[in-house]
């Protein structure tokens, strides 16, 4: 009886696995099937959006308010313009190029004009089972690629034909920020093969950006009056509302890097905080060392600063960290804008290379630093973490980014102005200010009343309705 019963258990135990394996296999195989979270999905979209902000209106308006009066809408248009051709240039080989696996340094054309990127189709994530639909990871890649070239603006503002500057971004964006951006993110890429950290973009979009603006200023020179006269900003209350938009908008940039709406996005979100706020006391602090006290325009480029430096970490530093990368951050940018521009020379109008290529590069660098896990750091998820390797790795990428970019540049902005007939407007054009001379637009309120040039005339007969305010 007792074995019988006992037999009786083992076959119910037999018949039970022989039921129960297939069940088994289909929960394997519906866990390892892909899977889209709702709320995934609702935050990369609210990234893209705040990412999208940062440009349209707030770096627009930082570099608005930072620009003399007689400049101010000609800047408005530069940024938005750009940010209009970059989108476009990305939806028809932009994406492909950088996140198409071919090369190590460059994609291919295998999504050009977004081929086979349907409703369906879906992007990988940092968690190996969980996607994205790709539509939403074309928009927010999107969005980087266009702020990184409204950036470049920043540098040779007040000086430049509008015609030069819509030649040369179609160059360097195509031979410049496609390459560097599959190298760092895109699937097979040198640099991200290599280990190089970059979560948000402190090589790909700081480092680059701030390089080609260098090179600008160089190639198109100084604004008349500079190192003579005062070339003081015509609204600080502009760049003041610019830079606010800024810091709200790089948590989408910053935390919208994770992908995942997880504790990494949380992460990135609290370290973006953080490093903000202490690049603002420190820039403010040492400016009031420097010069005597503090100043608005001071603790608002503190903030970008912080910004920037912060942006390669934010997904890898602890909160702490954060805040020591913000402080050094701070420095490194009011040395960026006085001392080492004193040093080489060039007038780089609103600061392109001296905050956001200064502390992009030294916030690669203190990425491998305070990755660390002894730092507070996730030690980018590896057991045997090694500061030194990392800053090696690191320095490569700095490297890579600087002799790319600057090359292209160097070539792109030779290009734009053969083809445009020089890069720079005229002295009167200058003199009179680039929203009469390049583009023709309604006087803006904060010019002041003037006569009607013979430019405006001509903009007149052709059709421009000109507006004299008060």
């Amino acid at each position: 009886m007792m074995k019988k019963k006992g037999f009786g258990g083992i076959g119910s135990l037999a018949a039970l696995a022989t039921v129960s394996l297939p069940a088994w296999a289909q929960e394997a195989a519906e866990a390892a099937a892909p899977v889209v979270h709702r709320g995934d999905v609702a935050w990369m979209m609210t990234s893209t959006l705040l990412v999208l902000m940062m440009i349209v209106p707030g770096l627009a308006l930082f570099y608005g308010g930072m620009v003399r009066a007689k400049n101010v809408l000609s800047v408005l248009m530069q940024v938005l313009m750009v940010t209009a051709l970059v989108l476009v240039l990305w939806a028809c080989y932009g994406y492909s190029l950088a996140f198409t696996e071919a090369r190590p340094w460059l994609g291919s054309f295998a999504k050009v004009f977004l081929a086979g990127v349907t409703p369906d189709s879906l992007a990988d994530t940092f968690t190996a089972e969980v996607k994205l639909p790709e539509y939403v990871y074309v928009a927010f890649q999107g969005t980087f690629a266009a702020i990184t070239c409204a950036l470049v603006i920043g540098a040779f503002a007040e000086l430049i034909k509008f015609s030069a500057v819509m030649v040369f971004m179609v160059l360097w964006f195509t031979f410049s920020y496609l390459p560097i951006a599959h190298m760092v993110w895109g699937p097979g890429g040198w640099l991200l093969g290599a280990g190089a950290i970059d979560f948000a973009g402190g090589t790909v979009v700081h480092i680059n950006a701030g390089v080609a603006g260098l090179v600008g200023a160089l190639l198109v020179g100084k604004r008349i009056g500079y190192g003579r006269e005062a070339l003081a900003p015509h609204s600080l209350p502009l760049t003041m509302v610019g830079a606010s938009l800024l810091w709200v908008g790089w948590f989408g940039f910053n935390a919208g890097s994770n992908l995942e709406a997880t504790s990494g996005a949380a992460l990135a979100f609290l370290n973006t905080l953080f490093a903000t706020a202490a690049a603002v006391l420190s820039w403010s602090a040492a400016e009031a060392l420097v010069k005597g006290k503090p100043s608005l325009l001071g603790a608002a480029s503190g903030a970008v600063a912080g910004l920037v430096v912060i942006t390669p970490a934010c997904g890898t530093v602890g909160p702490i960290g954060s805040i020591v990368m913000g402080l050094i951050g701070g420095v490194a940018g009011l040395w960026g804008v006085s001392a080492l521009k004193r040093w080489h020379g060039i007038d780089d109008s609103l600061d392109a290379f001296g905050v956001h290529g200064v502390c992009g590069i030294v916030g690669a660098l203190l990425t491998a630093v305070f990755t660390s896990p002894a730092l507070g750091g996730t030690g980018n998820g590896k057991a045997d973490f090694s500061v030194m390797h990392q800053l090696w790795v690191q320095g490569w990428g700095v490297l890579t980014t600087i002799v790319v970019s600057g090359v292209v540049a160097f070539l792109a902005y030779k290009i734009a102005g053969a083809l445009t007939g020089g890069l720079r407007v005229s002295e009167e054009e200058e003199r009179e200010g680039l929203e009469v001379a390049p583009l023709c637009p309604t006087r803006s309120p904060w010019a002041g009343k003037e006569k009607r040039s013979l430019r405006s005339a001509g903009c007149a007969s052709l059709g421009w309705t000109w507006v004299t305010l008060s």
